[in-house]
């Protein structure tokens, strides 16, 4: 008698990541106002990164109990 092994589905988060990345010019003394706004202007939506900024997809699978 053979034994056949019953697969159970399951179900499985799979979280896509996406990378955008985009280098702008901050005219700055010093490396912490540069960064503040950077931030300010990414928040302010005066820098939107969209699909041409694009760089790489990846794939995370989570089993779920």
């Amino acid at each position: 008698m053979m034994n056949k092994k019953v697969k159970v589905a399951k179900t499985f988060h799979i979280e896509i990541v996406e990378t955008l990345s985009r280098i702008i010019d901050i005219v700055s003394e010093d490396e912490q106002p540069a960064l503040l706004k950077a931030q300010e202007l990414y928040r302010n939506e005066e820098v939107v990164l969209d699909s041409e900024d694009y760089i790489d997809t990846k794939y995370n699978v989570f089993e779920r109990e």
